[in-house]
C-alpha cells in the first residue's frame, strides 16, 4: 500500500518563493543562468532558470500583458 502525501509543495513553487524572498540570491541565480546560455549543453537549464527569476518577479505577466 502506498502512502499519499497531501501537503506537498512543488520544487518549482518553492524555488519561486525563495527567489522572491532573497533578491541577492535571485541576482546571483540570474547571473549564472545568463552565463549558461553561452554553452549549448547548458542552454535549456539556463532558460528555465531565467524563467524562474522572471516568474518570481512577475516579469512574464508584464511581458504577456504588453503584447511583446
Amino acid at each position: 500500500m502506498t502512502k499519499k502525501i497531501s501537503a506537498a509543495v512543488s520544487h518549482y513553487q518553492l524555488e519561486i518563493e525563495e527567489l522572491r524572498a532573497d533578491r541577492q540570491l535571485a541576482a546571483a541565480y540570474l547571473k549564472l543562468a545568463l552565463q549558461s546560455l553561452d554553452d549549448p549543453r547548458d542552454r535549456a537549464a539556463g532558460l528555465l532558470a531565467v524563467r524562474s527569476v522572471a516568474q518570481a518577479y512577475r516579469c512574464l505577466v508584464l511581458i504577456a500583458d504588453s503584447g511583446a
